[in-house]
């Protein structure tokens, strides 16, 4: 399973985009997109989703427990 950093890397890859074209077009500061694929656990989870939705993605509760790894 890949974690939030890994992610928005491998995304951001796949579209053939730097982190200032990608910051650009999700609406957001290079900073954040920055913070994201650095792992930084203080985020804007207001940003982080505005992020994962260029992607289709939203960032929501998970119960732990359900999942099997």
């Amino acid at each position: 399973m890949l974690g939030l950093s890994e992610f928005v890397r491998q995304k951001t890859k796949e579209v053939n985009l730097t982190q200032e074209e990608f910051a650009d077009r999700a609406g957001v500061a290079l900073t954040v997109v920055r913070k994201i694929e650095q792992g930084k656990e203080n985020l804007n989870l207001e940003k982080v989703n505005q992020v994962l939705k260029m992607f289709g993605h939203t960032l929501a509760p998970v119960n732990t427990r359900e999942i099997s790894v």
